[in-house]
Order: C-alpha cells, then sequence, then structure tokens
C-alpha cells in the first residue's frame, strides 16, 4: 500500500496515523465513523488517536478561507531586519491574525510570511504600512500572489501513499467544489458577518462541533451545516492540517524563488506541482515570478534537487534560496 519512501516529518509516525493524517487531509470534517470504515479500524480507535495527535500538538485541523474566492489578494513579504530584531518582529507579526506562515530565514535575519485583509474585529492596519517605519527593518518587499499551484488543500500528505486511491476517493467529500477552481474573473463570494463568525471558528479548530457553531453564529443546526456545505462547494472554505513545529524539524526546509519567462509559467507551475520536494507552489508579481516553498531531507538533497529538477525547468533565468530556521506560525490565522 504505502510507497518506499515516507515524507519525513511523517516518518515517525506508525502505519496508522499516517493513514489518519491523509484521511484528514481528504476530508477534515468527516466524521469519525466514516474514517473509522475506510480505515478498517473502529470508532473510538481514530477518536482515540485523532485526540492524541490534537492533544500533543502534532496537527490541527483548520477550517480555512480562500482569499482569491473571498475577494481578498495575498502577499508574500520578505522583511530583512537587523539580525538583533528579527526574532521579535517575526514574532509580533505571527500574532497578527492578517499573517500565515511566518518564518525565520537566511540564518535568522529574514522573516518571510504571507499577509491579507485581518479578520473582522482584529487590527487593519497594513503591515507594509507599518513595517517600514520600524527602525530595526532594513527592508521589506512584497509581491501579489496571482495563481496557486500546489498548496490550499492540498499538502505533502496527499503525496504520503498511506491510503489506496480507491481509500481516497471514498473519502473525498460530497460538497467538495466541482470541477477546477473558478478563474480570477469570477465574482467573489458575499460573506455576511454570521459567516465571518464561523469561519473565525473554524481557523481555530476545523473541527469544533456543529452545536458550537451554531452557538457562536447564532444559526440553528440545520443553518450552520448548509452553509458550511455552501462555502466549501463554492471554493470560498477549504480544510488544511497544521502540522506542530516537532514534525516539521525533521527536514530541511526552504524558500525558492524563481525567475522564470512568462511564456512558460504554466508550464513550470504544473512541474513544481508533481516535484514531491514541494509543499507549496504559486505565481507572483515581481521579477522573481515563482515561489516554492521546499523540503528536503538534508543539504546534500536539496543540492540535488536544485541541480536538477529545478535546473530543468523551462524557461529558468535565475534562482535564489533561503533556508527557513525556524518556523512561527502555520497556515491558519491564528498560532497554535
Amino acid at each position: 500500500m504505502e510507497s518506499d519512501a515516507v515524507w519525513a516529518p511523517l516518518a515517525g509516525l506508525d502505519l496508522l496515523d499516517r493513514r489518519l493524517l491523509h484521511a484528514l487531509q481528504i476530508d477534515g470534517r468527516a466524521p469519525f465513523s466514516r474514517i473509522a470504515q475506510v480505515l478498517g479500524v473502529s470508532d473510538q480507535t481514530v477518536a482515540r488517536r485523532y485526540g492524541r495527535l490534537r492533544g500533543d500538538r502534532t496537527i490541527r485541523v483548520l477550517g480555512l478561507t480562500d482569499p482569491f474566492r473571498t475577494g481578498l489578494t495575498p502577499w508574500m513579504v520578505r522583511v530583512r531586519c537587523t539580525p538583533d530584531a528579527a526574532a521579535s518582529i517575526g514574532a509580533a507579526l505571527a500574532r497578527h491574525a492578517g499573517t500565515r506562515w511566518v518564518n525565520l530565514i537566511s540564518g535568522g535575519t529574514e522573516i518571510s510570511c504571507v499577509t491579507h485583509s485581518a479578520a473582522p474585529g482584529h487590527d487593519d492596519t497594513l503591515l507594509l504600512q507599518k513595517l517600514p517605519r520600524t527602525p530595526q527593518v532594513v527592508h521589506v518587499a512584497a509581491h501579489a500572489l496571482l495563481h496557486i499551484f500546489f498548496g490550499r488543500d492540498l499538502s505533502p500528505v496527499s503525496r504520503s501513499s498511506a491510503l489506496t486511491p480507491q481509500e481516497a476517493a471514498a473519502l473525498a467529500p460530497d460538497d467538495a467544489p466541482a470541477g477546477p477552481p473558478p478563474d480570477a474573473a469570477a465574482a467573489p463570494v458575499p460573506l455576511a458577518p454570521g459567516d465571518h463568525l464561523l469561519l473565525d471558528a473554524l481557523a481555530r479548530d476545523g473541527r469544533t462541533p456543529a452545536a458550537e457553531l451554531a452557538a457562536a453564529t447564532g444559526w440553528s443546526l440545520s443553518t450552520v451545516r448548509r452553509r458550511l456545505s455552501e462555502l466549501r462547494a463554492c471554493g470560498a472554505l477549504y480544510y488544511d492540517l497544521d502540522l506542530g513545529a516537532g514534525l516539521l524539524r525533521s527536514e530541511l526546509r526552504a524558500g525558492l524563488w524563481l525567475e522564470v519567462e512568462p511564456a512558460r509559467l504554466a508550464e513550470v507551475g504544473a512541474a513544481l506541482a508533481g516535484h514531491t520536494e514541494v509543499a507549496f507552489a504559486a505565481a507572483t508579481t515581481g521579477t522573481t515570478n515563482v515561489y516554492a516553498s521546499i523540503s528536503c531531507k538534508d543539504p546534500e538533497a536539496l543540492y540535488r534537487y536544485l541541480t536538477g529538477p529545478v535546473a530543468a525547468l523551462p524557461g529558468l533565468r535565475r534562482t535564489e534560496t533561503a533556508p527557513i530556521h525556524r518556523l512561527l506560525k502555520g497556515a491558519g490565522p491564528y498560532p497554535a
């Protein structure tokens, strides 16, 4: 069933845990009974395993909002700081509800993150207006994300092969978006105040029970379930796994910025999406118009990847690589 190679962060987990994580990557809100049926174990075993993984912060299931479908533009931001300030500025960025994937990079002298407008009720002042006025900040660069090649509800866990194709198909949610994601010209999905309350609760815990979501929104249970299905079907809501820092320490992670001929962007993006080293890949504005987050076993594996698959990408003009020193915040708006 499993491929010989197990993604490094999952290597310390047993097969059942890896199968459970793969199931949750496919459908973060799948009932334990449905997962148990596919995995061939009892409901209690699935609940116990999930409770342990959640309790020791190995994983979190997050219900996240797709900014492209809700009218927001995400930005990839790099902040170069004086060496003594990067950790404190990075921690402040991680506390902001409008940031995702906050990393210390380049030996701890830079910060990278994704940002967009904060959730209602939070400070909505643009980070890009604040950062240049911070004395310890030497330089800020920001580029809009235009198109995601690999990411969103897909991750290296999706490639783990812990589940057979038949088992994965059995777990596919009924309300998943049909067909490819809507293009950039599609009208944004309007969100009502109750939707923001619902999405805020899911961003803290994607498996929040429907009764608690009803209490948070003031809706009935039937309204909660209907709206969850509607938001997921239109692509505004998706579920992802936030892996604990302990797992991610088992590999070498890096940011990769590529300058690619515009005519080859789609081809390069499709190639990156198929690389097992790629955890996320997107097209961006700017001279370096492709960004990828990559994971390799060690420096030698990174060297082989850069001089092999990356060097062979069509239309490649220039590359820049920055090792990720420390993950300060993952996929969700709220730190674990």
